[in-house]
């Protein structure tokens, strides 16, 4: 049963990846027929990512009230309806409304799943559950682009992830038996966990460095999600649809990454993961900076993508390491808003970058913040070598 309720979790995964890149791959075709600029993808992208913010901060009470499996099918119902919404709207407004369900049923789906997955289930799934949400952001714009290749419209591809979402609630909601008797078998486990405030969280050593690591990661990999399309098409003259399927590569590399970052983890430590990522990482980025070809562009966003699988997984699975298993539970809830704030805030500023400058930004602003991310990352390293978890009281 346990075996069954995994390919469930594997699934809803699925799930998380599949509408959070269609906005990027479709924008090149949405905007003009909604006749906004093309800075507005942020705007829509700050909405979502708001909601999930928020619906991550209130997961615990939600995860408490409803459990994990019902909160699972109701916040994948309200995204399901969302993209349904998307798919019937006309007008930039009608977008920026249906957006708020959007990231509330992102939120806080995302933040139980983890949390069960680190309380039920061995490591090595972290990293080949966060390959899974590649898969579906993968399958997202590539959806996108042959429906838009074959003469429909952008709706049609909202509309299509819309009925698999639907499709998958059902399932959720015909297996929640499964998630109930999980949690009894594991009750006691759960309940050892202790709630830290806020003021008790940032004092921990490393704290702050951790949370802006967060920030700059899941900055870097949203902007260059929604943006690649856009940069390929405004920037380097290719066809809006050939752009929205060289734009997934880059979760292409994620979803591969993350599948054998599964395997690599049996030999490598979580703090070398993430040092052999950020290195793939610069690599991808000297590649989209020099303009030898439209290919090299390609290229590397696959290897960005494959330089960004390890990190997230990595850094979520160094929590009770770092900070230790009492603490955990509460840093990884505020470890997970700083990493959305970033995916809210960071895409849209380089949208207006971009309106009053130039699209060729993109890959100096990836460059920021990937260096930016390096630099966090080892002060926090630095900071946890000098204060060991052993006996740290916040």
């Amino acid at each position: 049963m346990y075996s069954i309720l995994l390919v469930i979790i594997y699934i809803s995964f699925i799930s998380l990846g599949l509408p959070d890149t269609l906005l990027g791959s479709a924008w090149p075709s949405m905007y003009e027929t909604l006749n906004v600029p093309v800075s507005y993808a942020g705007i829509i992208s700050m909405i979502i990512s708001g909601g999930t913010i928020i619906s991550t901060l209130f997961s615990g009470k939600s995860i408490r009230k409803l459990g994990t499996g019902k909160l699972t099918a109701i916040s994948v119902g309200m995204t399901a309806i969302a993209l349904f919404g998307f798919s019937i709207s006309n007008t930039f407004w009608h977008l920026c409304l249906w957006g708020i369900p959007y990231g509330l049923g992102a939120g806080s789906v995302d933040a139980a799943l983890n949390n069960f997955v680190a309380l039920h289930y061995k490591a090595r799934h972290m990293n080949w559950l966060h390959c899974f949400w590649g898969v579906g952001a993968t399958l997202g714009p590539y959806i996108m682009g042959i429906l838009l290749t074959n003469g429909f419209k952008w709706n049609s591809g909202y509309f299509t992830i819309s009925l698999i979402q639907i499709a998958l609630t059902m399932v959720l909601i015909f297996t929640l038996p499964l998630w109930k008797e999980k949690k009894t078998d594991n009750k006691a486990k759960e309940e050892e966990y202790k709630n830290y405030s806020f003021r008790e969280v940032f004092a921990l050593p490393g704290a702050m460095s951790i949370m802006i690591a967060f920030f700059s990661y899941c900055a870097l990999e949203a902007t260059t999600g929604l943006w690649a399309a856009s940069y390929l098409v405004l920037n380097r003259g290719i066809a809006a649809e050939t752009a929205a399927k060289w734009a997934a590569s880059f979760y292409f590399g994620i979803t591969i990454g993350r599948f054998i970052s599964g395997f690599i983890t049996f030999k490598m430590n979580n703090k070398n993961m993430v040092r052999l990522g950020q290195g793939i990482i610069i690599l991808g980025l000297l590649l989209l900076i020099f303009p030898f070809s439209n290919y090299t562009a390609f290229i590397g966003l696959i290897l960005i993508g494959l330089g960004c699988a390890p990190i997230y997984p990595s850094l979520i699975h160094s929590t009770p390491t770092n900070f230790g298993k009492d603490v955990s539970h509460s840093i990884i809830g505020v470890q997970m808003a700083s990493a959305y704030l970033g995916t809210t805030l960071m895409p849209p500023l380089f949208g207006f970058l971009q309106e009053y400058f130039n699209i060729r930004l993109y890959p100096l602003y990836l460059t920021i913040l990937t260096f930016l991310m390096i630099v966090m990352v080892e002060k926090a390293n630095g900071l946890f070598m000098r204060n060991p978890v052993m006996n740290r009281n916040p």
